[in-house]
């Protein structure tokens, strides 16, 4: 009989090794290999029905039948709804409301006459019954299975022939031919390629949860986002009443679209302008305030950026951000210190984005760096949307699509855009003052 062969498999990144360690090489966790065993492999057979390559020219071009998901944010942040037989993995922290979105997108699609198969392995059919009955979403042909062996699942998925397939959560599902524990790596990876495979032979457009680590990514081995079609994060504070959910990877689709939704009693409501929530309750008059335009996808937002300098009595001064890069806010402090001759070094920072949204593009430079000066020399800046990036030498550099930020901006009512000079503008925009800056500095001298 051969000897079996093992390796020790890293459960937070997938790292193999071919002897136990305390501590991952690859990501740094301690604790996570695992002992697996080995499949033998075989040696490839050319298979006598052999498929001849085509040229790209002569396979015949089809648009995808999408089917919608009954909520027009998500079918935004999809690229129209959800392709038939399409893997969509969505993850986010406990509790934020995942299964409240996937059961509304059930019901929604329930109605338009599709059937959809709601594979739990995390709760019970009763509990299902309960939230449903407490959301609204009771439908006839909206089907619930509690089940966490993910082979008689899919047996029952492939009898009932459902549109819309809900697996919750792919980290509890397991095939019981394999000896590793749900939730582990090689669990995961074969639960999430017989997905796949269901899914592509069926013809369902299926959705697995999946959960997130404390740094909040998707627990499990990388491979797993690689593997779908589409990848999405609801995020949001639960502290809070607001949840977004962003597309980070879609292959039906753009990425980094972005959808609003207000969590309620009754489940979750789509706000349909983001830019306007936001900044609901911004005082037009506060020192440390500006309004910045961030494009999410094809989406511009209008932001509040607060900022707040102080003064501090220790040796080393603090610098925070919530919603923004720190290290940008960094690179900002050291600009406006060193070309504006501002005397920020011993002066605590602090940065926040208002809303619950995280902006990461350059564009929000300008409008950080005024919030900065604005709350250092404890003046407020004049009405308007300042949008640019702010290099090392303190220069404004040009952003994408200034077009259409400037056009949000007129939307919601706002008369005056500082924007990097140089960069094409709209020539007509009626009620619109459009100032160009070639630095930071005269943008200052605009902003007071």
């Amino acid at each position: 009989m051969p000897k079996v062969k093992t390796r020790y498999v890293c459960q937070m990144c997938g790292h193999v090794e071919v002897k136990w360690m305390g501590r991952c090489p690859a990501c740094g966790e301690w604790n996570t290999l695992v002992e697996e065993e080995v499949a033998p492999s075989g040696r490839f057979a050319p298979s006598k029905a052999r498929v001849s390559p085509k040229p790209i020219a002569s396979i015949p071009a089809q648009a995808e039948n999408r089917l919608s998901t009954g909520l027009s944010e998500c079918d935004f942040v999809l690229g129209g709804g959800v392709v038939p037989g399409s893997l969509v993995l969505i993850g986010g922290d406990p509790g934020i409301g995942k299964s409240t979105l996937l059961l509304q997108v059930s019901h929604a699609i329930a109605k338009n006459g599709h059937r959809v198969l709601y594979i739990s392995g995390e709760e019970s059919a009763t509990q299902i019954r309960l939230r449903a009955e407490r959301l609204g979403t009771v439908h006839g042909e909206l089907y619930v299975l509690a089940e966490t062996d993910l082979d008689a699942a899919l047996e029952a998925a492939v009898e009932l022939k459902p549109q819309f397939l809900i697996v919750d959560s792919i980290q509890t599902v397991f095939r019981p031919g394999l000896a590793s524990a749900p939730g582990s790596v090689a669990q995961v990876r074969e639960c999430t390629g017989l997905l796949l495979r269901v899914a592509k032979a069926e013809s369902m457009a299926t959705f697995i949860v999946g959960h997130v680590t404390k740094d909040g990514a998707i627990a499990g081995p990388r491979m797993l986002e690689h593997m779908v079609d589409a990848v999405l994060y609801f995020e949001g504070d639960r502290h809070h009443m607001y949840r977004v959910l962003r597309a980070v990877k879609n292959r039906f689709g753009s990425t980094n679209e972005l959808a609003v939704f207000e969590m309620r009693d009754d489940g979750l409501r789509e706000i349909s302008n983001p830019s306007e929530l936001f900044l609901s309750e911004r005082r037009e008059i506060a020192p440390g305030s500006a309004v910045v335009c961030a494009m999410e996808g094809r989406r511009p937002l209008l932001l509040e950026v607060q900022a707040l300098v102080a003064s501090t009595s220790f040796g080393t001064p603090r610098r925070m951000t919530t919603g923004a890069d720190l290290q940008r806010m960094n690179m900002l402090l050291a600009v406006l210190e060193r070309r504006l001759g501002m005397q920020l070094g011993s002066c605590d920072a602090y940065v926040n984005i208002a809303g619950g949204v995280r902006v990461e593009e350059p564009a929000a430079d300008l409008g950080i760096a005024l919030a900065l000066v604005a709350s250092h020399r404890d003046r407020p800046l004049r009405q308007g949307v300042y949008i640019g990036e702010v290099g090392l030498t303190a220069e404004v550099r040009a952003v994408t699509r200034l077009t259409e930020r400037i056009r949000e901006a007129r939307k919601l009512g706002f008369q005056r855009c500082v924007v990097p000079a140089g960069q094409a503008v709209p020539e007509t925009m009626p009620g619109m003052e459009i100032v160009q800056v070639r630095s930071v500095q005269d943008a200052i001298d605009q902003a007071f």
